[in-house]
């Protein structure tokens, strides 16, 4: 599982490499993020959840709910739905990164704490969950899955943004 995920993340830091940070930072609209701001938000969101990963693993109440019907297939297919989701924010509200090295520092920084919670992942009650919005009631080991299943969600998102980037010509 540790494999899947922290090869998700290292093609992330070997992707940063071809770009710049003005090519990291550009937004082809107001409501479309940079690469840089997707960079961010991949890494903001496997933070949280890997600290659920930590709640979950220190729960003592167990908790009989299960995923929803797109949770399940979801973990099925091991990839979230290829919809575009919507979050509750808006794009500006994600930031722009400074430069390179904050990106880099934040994917290692997501590699040592899926390393760190390999182990413990597998030791953790499977009935201790906390509930994710969409696809319902999830456990430590489910988090961990989470990580590497939001993460390659989001390269097709790349692979739109390259596009822009390129039609733009920013080098």
């Amino acid at each position: 599982m540790l494999n899947s995920c922290a090869a998700i993340i290292q093609q992330y830091m070997e992707n940063l490499d071809k770009y710049s940070i003005e090519q990291l930072r550009y937004k082809s609209e107001e409501n479309v993020w940079s690469i840089g701001q997707m960079y961010i938000h991949v890494i903001e969101v496997a933070k949280e959840y890997i600290g659920h990963i930590e709640t979950c693993t220190k729960a003592t109440r167990e908790e009989p709910e299960d995923k929803t019907g797109d949770g399940l297939k979801a973990f099925a297919e091991k990839e979230w739905p290829n919809i575009r989701v919507k979050l509750d924010q808006p794009p500006n509200e994600t930031r722009n990164p400074d430069t390179k090295d904050e990106i880099v520092a934040g994917l290692e920084q997501v590699l040592v704490m899926l390393a760190n919670w390999t182990s413990r992942v597998e030791e953790a009650n499977p009935a201790c969950k906390v509930r994710h919005g969409w696809f319902g009631w999830l456990n430590a080991r489910d988090w961990f899955e989470m990580v590497g299943m939001h993460s390659r969600h989001h390269l097709r998102q790349k692979e739109i943004l390259d596009e822009k980037l390129a039609e733009a010509g920013i080098r």
